[in-house]
């Protein structure tokens, strides 16, 4: 790689564009190990008892929610025989807890108002309820905490499905549906399923979060059966952050909190690229006009920095605010788009690092007619600047030092997390 004013800052700061991806993927899948056999590790490694192998397709209709920050969707999914299926009756509403503080009752009687258009309409309710939560073998979801926007104290500790069906009677449905609870990862997991073609499934998402799940095969040694199991990816520590991630952390909201995500996430990689400018500009990298515009700069998005690196001529860019003082040289330019351009390809090469790690873990994908299906979502893996096309580069690259090839296929499109969460009542 030719070194220049921007390699040498980025490195004098500890960010380094040449990473050691295969070492890094290993190191992923050991702390995946670790929690199964009860060792120190950072990734939850939460069980679904969840296994898609069987999914069998029938005519059915099933009440889908879906539920995340601070947004509350619901939905009638109606299957047919040959898979097909139409979403009827669908709301997105605020989420219970987001205006003003609910005791567990209002909560939970709130979520039963929102779907009270399907009464007696579905034996199940299918909840993707991506909030932090441990899932039992009945398959319902025990709440460890709520994000900061949804104010519901109460609800803390438990269990999910129990409640809400318990809510549902006491509202008056006389056919009370099972609940079946899973996070976004699981869903879009299971968006990618019930083809025969593949051998195993993944579900990865790069959205304004970060997230894995794979199909773990059934294991002696760990004790499992086999089944999806969400990783928790986004709080893995084992890499060394620059100078830049640790300023960020140590002004976020929970710092220490969620350390991969923080480097590669569509939250973060906006502010990152802001207070990587700032370091530049305070080094005198800028001109001293450019510099001044960018100290003064409050925030920056992901959806600014992909649209610079998409087109690099300020007049057209979506941030031109940057640009009014008119001090930018084309050796600023150059420089902002170099800058830019190590911070979201980094997101490529950490989402190549945890699709690795689960594909090992997955143990299939041996066969070139039997891939294993990577089915993500998120727009800030479709939508930034090159992230598919280079993960899916680094992916190769990391999978080619492996002693036996692993063949797999990674989706083109976001993965429909409506039909994923519906999927879960067949299993």
């Amino acid at each position: 790689m030719e070194r220049t004013v921007i390699t040498n800052f980025l490195e004098a700061h500890g960010f380094y564009r040449d990473l050691d991806l295969s070492a890094l993927a290993q190191s992923v899948r050991n702390d995946m190990i670790a929690r199964f056999l009860g060792k120190k590790s950072d990734q939850d490694m939460i069980c679904t008892f969840i296994d898609p192998s069987s999914i069998e397709i029938s005519e059915k209709s099933v009440i889908v929610i879906d539920a995340g920050g601070t947004n509350f969707r619901s939905s009638l999914v109606t299957f047919s025989k040959d898979g097909s299926y139409s979403v009827s009756g669908f709301e997105k509403t605020k989420m219970p807890g987001v205006e003003k503080e609910l005791s567990k009752k209002e909560f939970f009687d709130a979520i039963s108002a929102n779907i009270s258009r399907f009464k007696d309409t579905a034996s199940e309710i299918c909840f993707c309820f991506s909030y932090a939560m441990t899932i039992t073998e009945e398959k319902d979801g025990v709440l460890i905490s709520f994000a900061k926007e949804v104010k519901a104290p109460e609800v803390v500790g438990c269990h999910i499905g129990a409640e809400l069906k318990k809510s549902l009677k006491e509202n008056g449905w006389t056919k009370i549906p099972e609940v079946i609870l899973l996070n976004d990862t699981a869903s879009a997991l299971l968006a990618g399923s019930g083809s025969k073609k593949y051998s195993s499934f993944i579900g990865f998402i790069l959205g304004t979060g970060l997230n894995a799940a794979y199909l773990q095969p059934a294991n002696k040694e760990y004790e499992l059966k086999k089944q999806i199991v969400v990783c928790e990816s986004a709080k893995f520590s084992g890499f060394k952050n620059s100078d830049f991630d640790i300023f960020l952390d140590e002004k976020s909201v929970k710092p220490g909190s969620a350390p991969f995500e923080k480097l590669c996430s569509g939250a973060y990689v906006g502010p990152l690229a802001l207070e990587t400018l700032q370091f530049a500009a305070k080094e005198k990298i800028f001109s001293e006009e450019f510099s001044d515009a960018v100290l003064n700069r409050k925030s920056l998005t992901l959806i600014e920095v992909s649209g610079f690196l998409e087109n690099s001529n300020p007049e057209k860019c979506e941030f031109s605010d940057l640009f009014d003082s008119d001090g930018a040289t084309d050796a600023d330019l150059k420089n902002i788009f170099e800058i830019f351009d190590a911070l979201v390809n980094r997101m490529a090469q950490l989402s190549a690092v945890i699709i690795a790690a689960c594909l090992v873990q997955c143990e299939e994908g041996k066969n070139s007619s039997n891939p294993v299906f990577v089915s993500c979502n998120g727009s800030s893996f479709f939508k930034s600047y090159r992230v598919y096309e280079r993960t899916k580069q680094y992916l190769d690259e990391i999978l080619e030092k492996l002693p036996q090839k692993i063949y797999y296929e990674l989706s083109s499109e976001e993965a429909d997390i409506t039909r994923g969460t519906a999927m879960a009542a067949f299993v």
